[in-house]
């Protein structure tokens, strides 16, 4: 496997989104050590998934942070208590421990309703999160199948080029019958290596499971 390949693999963005098993990260970090072309595929894959995450991110409704906090300070609206005004010094002593006895467990749900409020929140943002993240992982595979597609027809183009700039091919041109005109066939015979090559894109498609095939008549017989 070449650079390339290597890069176009799909290993980038596996280990940027923390994929890749630790043998295939171990990896990765030793070639992008040693190979500048790698290292930087790598950051222009790592700023194209930060450019991605950014374009899709998902911003949590204005109304639903004035919600929770109307909800704490609702919450944190606790009757105030008046204990009833009373001459005897020592009656009063005895009252206060339940002032203080329901101020501290006013102060205990407020805390609770706080802590309340704080994991929903943690909540809504993983959820948010999660959403994104999945979108993320979409739109990489579909780059990923896009990749592979543009790579696989410029492999396709270049070895059309490659046989067309050959000195050593010899243009064959076959024309249609008389039914069909318009299927012809062009053949590519290189005359050094005596390979030949059939573009039969003017031809009607083959049946399923069948294909065409190139015969020459030599002294009499097909071969």
């Amino acid at each position: 496997m070449n650079i390339e390949e290597y890069i176009s693999s799909g290993i980038l963005e596996s280990y940027i989104l923390g994929l890749a098993s630790p043998e295939e990260a171990g990896i990765l970090e030793c070639v992008m050590k040693n190979s500048a072309e790698v290292r930087a595929a790598f950051e222009e894959a790592q700023k194209t998934l930060e450019d991605l995450a950014t374009a899709q991110a998902i911003t949590p409704p204005e109304e639903l942070e004035t919600k929770i906090w109307a909800k704490i300070q609702a919450e944190q609206i606790v009757e105030e208590i008046h204990p009833p005004t009373i001459e005897n010094t020592a009656h009063r002593i005895e009252k206060s421990p339940q002032k203080v006895y329901q101020d501290q467990s006013s102060g205990w749900k407020r805390y609770a309703v706080a802590a309340s409020v704080l994991f929903l929140v943690s909540i809504l943002g993983n959820l948010f999160y999660l959403n994104n993240s999945s979108k993320t992982q979409k739109e990489i595979a579909k780059l990923q199948t896009e990749r592979q597609s543009q790579n696989l027809a410029l492999q396709t183009s270049q070895e059309k080029l490659s046989i067309l700039t050959n000195p050593n091919i010899v243009t064959v041109p076959l024309k249609g019958v008389e039914k069909h005109p318009q299927s012809q066939a062009m053949v590519y015979w290189d005359n050094a290596s005596k390979d030949v090559y059939l573009n039969a894109q003017n031809l009607p498609k083959a049946p399923e499971g069948m294909q065409y095939q190139l015969w020459a008549i030599v002294d009499g017989k097909p071969v």
